[in-house]
């Protein structure tokens, strides 16, 4: 089977499989984790090089005060909890976003697992944590803005590669997949800049209940489509 090199999911469906049982959504969350742990797993056993996952939008600051706060909590816990198993598997921990507007304690443990797996050199797993496409762009252009200030005629020289260098990814391989669960057939504000080309997958499962098997059904679709890439 032909695997994609880089993978993006968009983990979409806690709070509506929690609702739909009668549960409280945070347990939606602790379980979309779980799933979260199976996939990376999974991923990194095929051969996949780059996974990233939207984990927090910069929209999501919207939601109630008392569910932000508790995925905070829950998102420090198991960066804590399942860390020391990303270096035991030769997985590299890598964030995009603004993570100088996370809470301090969960911008430490972000810190604790990129330290303890900067040596690794397996897949990479990206978590986008309160990360916007927009917002992506925008610093980029700002950087570009400020680079280029002192020598305006050179402006005309920038290419899409110079472009890319100022970008949160500019480390990761090109976007080759796009998985997103629940139903919804939209992007929402992720990685708009690297989709370009990127082949979409959608699927009415939720998260909690995309598992190995959904995996390979996406990566067959995948192999089978033929990407042109314009031409």
């Amino acid at each position: 089977m032909k695997i994609p090199g880089h993978l993006a999911i968009i983990m979409d469906g806690n709070g509506r499989w929690a609702k739909k049982r009668g549960l409280p959504k945070i347990l939606g969350h602790r379980s979309g984790i779980k799933t979260v742990d199976l996939i990376t797993e999974e991923c990194a056993k095929l051969g996949v090089k780059a996974l990233t996952l939207y984990t927090f939008s910069s929209e999501n600051w919207n939601r109630p005060k008392e569910e932000v706060n508790a995925l905070m909590v829950l998102l420090r816990d198991n960066l804590i909890k399942y860390g020391k198993k990303l270096k035991k598997n030769n997985i590299r921990f890598n964030v995009i976003g603004k993570i100088v507007d996370l809470p301090d304690n969960l911008c430490s443990a972000i810190k604790e697992v990129q330290e303890d797996t900067v040596d690794n050199t397996g897949m990479i797993l990206t978590l986008a944590l309160n990360y916007g496409g927009r917002q992506e762009i925008l610093e980029a252009v700002k950087a570009v803005s400020k680079e280029y200030s002192a020598f305006p005629e050179k402006i005309d020289s920038l290419q899409e590669k110079d472009f890319e260098k100022k970008l949160y990814t500019n480390d990761l391989p090109e976007l080759d997949l796009m998985i997103r669960t629940s139903g919804e057939e939209r992007i929402s504000n992720f990685l708009l800049w690297q989709s370009a080309y990127t082949e979409l997958y959608f699927t009415d499962i939720f998260w909690p209940d995309f598992n190995i098997d959904e995996l390979k059904k996406a990566f067959k679709e995948y192999a089978d489509r033929e990407r042109r890439f314009g031409g």
